[in-house]
């Protein structure tokens, strides 16, 4: 049977975005539903991770982001009266030192109007009520406005949240449990305050409370309340108030209880069915992952997909998928139930102890730049993904992401930072040379890669020489940043589109790129 659309995309959040912006870029036509009449015109998410905003910079839309948000520079955490330490996002070394608060409503209206910008919509009032894989495709039922249709699409993708229609009708169990305190959430200006807006600040007090910077000056109070019924302004004043007696929450808006889950799909795949953000993983709100997550998840899905459905790669490479971000979403799960459990701790010595471990972290050097560098998602590492290819390096290996703020001297047409190779549909060929390799030999090394048959893998390639610009338009590279990626003699490294190193050969160049592209095509190891 002939496919109506490659593939359908089931739900409009910041993930489902993400993705179908994505598959538009690489010209794989893909029909997105959402069940709501409208975009919300509110959500609780807020805060942006220097990762994700790197993702925006890599689709052109770091821009609109940074000019709707406020820049969060610092995470500072209290207990019982007194600070105990702070995050300072300077350290994590991204391009993007510093946390950006914005409402999930802006940050999906941005993704929305790139998506239109690239010919795609969202067709909304649309709900998908029925899945029936049939070998070459998925029979899909939908449903709107009592009307139900039928189309036939290659593949199908739950971006549909906790309740994830997708995930029922594949099948598909989770692993995990329901968070039984629940969360609430206000928007306010917050009168008297002294510090910098330009933060999160967390009071672990009896009544926790978590206060995210928005802009105008607003903030975002999260809390654990007191009861079912109780004034969730007077619970976030009584905690606030030991600490900044004078202060106090004016102009409150959009109050709100909700509950959390800590839950990941025991499989991210069924056949032709797959599943991202929220429909695969859940966790506590505390560290902010869940939303930036659900962004990875696309970022890394989409490429693949539109390999897949070009037909230029096998399905299997969509396994890929779930190796690399099941383990993401594992991860962030157990930190967010570690943090969700430190954070209601009652009895004293065990709030002592917490207490004391906090200031410890941050008073380590090493720990305090691990603590930014999770803070900012720039931890994640792919190295036992099927799919990447090299040995592993001190200074960067395969599966690691590529740095991203590493300046090089451009020759005429060149890139001026290294972050700016990765920002393409395609893969990305990056030849280094070390001190020891001159300009003359490194050219005909990168003639004789660029004459491999390596379509569609390799959209373009890239020379850096630490002998500065050169007459055969090669960009110089300082040494100390050859030496920062460990490059001796010749290396080339092959970025993926989602910024990660999928390649990397310091020897055997020629054959290693070769069965770099093979892998891929068949997406197996």
């Amino acid at each position: 049977m002939a496919t109506d659309v490659p593939v359908l995309v089931v739900g409009a959040g910041p993930t489902g975005l993400l993705l179908a912006a994505e598959l538009r870029r690489r010209a794989v036509d893909c029909l997105l539903i959402d069940a709501h009449d409208k975009p919300l015109a509110w959500d609780r998410a807020t805060v942006v991770h220097p990762r994700s905003i790197e993702i925006f910079d890599a689709l052109g839309l770091a821009e609109p982001l940074l000019a709707a948000g406020v820049r969060q520079r610092l995470c500072r955490i209290y207990s019982n009266g007194v600070a105990l330490g702070e995050i300072d996002l300077s350290l994590c070394g991204s391009r993007y030192p510093f946390n950006l608060g914005v409402s999930e409503e802006v940050t999906e209206a941005i993704l929305a109007d790139y998506l239109v910008g690239l010919g795609g919509a969202v067709t909304r009032s649309t709900r998908l009520v029925g899945l029936e894989q049939q070998g070459d495709g998925v029979l899909a039922t939908l449903e709107s406005e009592g009307v139900e249709r039928q189309i036939f699409a290659g593949w199908v993708v739950g971006c549909d949240g906790h309740r994830s229609t997708v995930r029922t009708l594949a099948g598909i169990d989770q692993d995990g449990h329901d968070i039984d305190e629940p969360w609430a959430v206000f928007d306010t200006d917050v009168g008297g305050w002294p510090y910098t807006h330009e933060g999160n600040y967390a009071f672990l007090d009896e009544t926790p409370i978590i206060l995210t910077a928005l802009p105008g000056e607003r903030w975002r109070v999260y809390l654990r309340p007191t009861g079912e019924d109780s004034d969730l302004v007077a619970d976030a004043t009584a905690t606030l108030a030991r600490y900044l007696p004078d202060a106090a929450f004016v102009e409150v808006a959009n109050p709100t209880r909700f509950h959390c889950h800590t839950k990941v799909a025991q499989k991210y795949r069924a056949g032709r069915l797959l599943l991202a953000g929220d429909a695969a993983h859940t966790c506590s709100p505390v560290q902010g992952h869940g939303m930036n997550s659900g962004l990875q998840d696309a970022f890394n899905l989409g490429w693949k997909l539109a390999l897949v459905a070009s037909g230029s790669s096998t399905d299997a490479l969509l396994d890929s998928y779930e190796a690399e971000r099941r383990p993401v979403a594992l991860k962030i799960t157990a930190t967010g139930d570690e943090a969700d459990s430190a954070q209601l701790l009652t009895d004293p010595g065990a709030r002592q102890a917490r207490d004391a471990f906090i200031r410890g972290i941050f008073a380590n050097p090493v720990t305090r730049h691990q603590e930014a560098v999770a803070e900012a998602e720039l931890d994640i590492d792919y190295a036992a993904s099927p799919i990447v290819m090299g040995a592993r390096n001190d200074a960067l290996s395969p599966g690691q992401l590529w740095p991203n703020h590493l300046e090089v001297h451009p020759a005429e047409g060149a890139p001026h930072a290294l972050g700016a190779l990765a920002n393409r549909p395609g893969h990305t060929a990056v030849l280094v040379g070390g001190v020891a390799v001159e300009p003359g030999p490194l050219a005909d090394l990168h003639r004789s890669l660029s004459a491999l048959d390596t379509a569609p893998v390799v959209e373009a390639s890239f020379v850096l020489t630490p002998h500065g610009p050169s007459a055969h338009g090669h960009a110089g590279i300082e040494p100390a940043a050859a030496e920062h990626l460990g490059v001796a003699g010749a290396t080339l490294f092959v970025v993926r589109p989602d910024g990660y190193l999928g390649l990397r050969a310091d020897d055997g160049h020629a054959q290693a790129l070769a069965a770099y592209a093979a892998r891929l095509a068949s997406g197996e190891a």
